[in-house]
């Protein structure tokens, strides 16, 4: 099941004159991976989180599926995987994972739980702890947590931030396939170019704060995509675009005599 979302005049001020998010209209259609890029700070986790009902807006709305985030996340419809995979220390990764049913008062069914381990290649640590897992693996368990609930709406800050970049490329290349599997409509925030690329149906390239849409960039890139993907000259292309878009928001923040 997938869903989609709709930001209508969605902002976000902070203590009253630090604007985060100018007032931004998007829509994410259902079933459709779309990442989000824009210099640090720029207010794309605020986005996130906003999305996901986290963080009050000071104006605009957000619905999903026709509903209030607060909703969905009642359900269990939603769910989020941080840079921080914040896994339960005295838990194993079984545990780890049982704890979103538990949350979400769903069944545990051991099969499922399996399933997930395999999917995200944790085979034979199913009942390790956090503690002896690398930052990858522990990655792994997070967004195989994440994805207990079968949520409709999937997002992701930065979720392979923290690991090297050897795990990182393998992230990227065997997660889409899960949450693209069940039709998971998925947002990610994410400060890597190519990475957006490959990931995601669409780019939405955010500027400097406060954020506003400087580009929106359909990435029509055949599925599933491998690695040497990135080779490609049509690759390369949307790559350009994105950092012409990039280099734009900066370049309008700018005062004129630094131009």
């Amino acid at each position: 099941m997938s869903v989609p979302v709709v930001c209508a005049g969605l902002a976000k001020t902070f203590g009253g004159n630090v604007e985060a998010v100018r007032p931004t209209d998007l829509a994410f259609a259902a079933g459709q991976t779309t990442a989000l890029v824009g210099p640090s700070g720029c207010g794309k986790s605020t986005l996130l989180r906003m999305v996901a009902g986290l963080e009050e807006p000071s104006s605009g709305s957000v619905t999903i599926d026709g509903l209030p985030p607060t909703d969905i996340l009642r359900k269990a419809g939603l769910s989020i995987a941080f840079q921080d995979p914040s896994l339960l220390p005295w838990r194993s990764v079984r545990k780890n994972i049982e704890l979103a049913l538990d949350l979400a008062r769903r069944p545990k069914e051991a099969r499922k739980i399996e399933q997930l381990i395999h999917l995200v290649g944790l085979d034979g640590f199913a009942d390790t702890r956090p503690a002896e897992l690398s930052g990858g693996m522990r990655q792994r368990a997070a967004i195989a947590r994440a994805l207990a609930t079968e949520p409709a709406l999937l997002l992701l800050d930065e979720p392979f931030g923290a690991v090297d970049e050897l795990t990182r490329q393998q992230l990227a290349n065997d997660l889409p396939g899960i949450w693209e599997a069940s039709g998971t409509t998925t947002l990610l925030v994410t400060h890597s170019v190519s990475e957006a690329v490959m990931l995601s149906d669409r780019v939405v390239v955010l500027s400097p704060r406060p954020a506003r849409i400087v580009a929106d960039i359909a990435v029509n890139l055949p599925r599933p995509r491998q690695p040497d993907l990135a080779r490609r000259p049509e690759f390369a292309e949307i790559v350009d675009e994105v950092f012409a878009a990039l280099a734009e928001g900066i370049a309008e923040t700018l005062p004129k005599a630094a131009q």
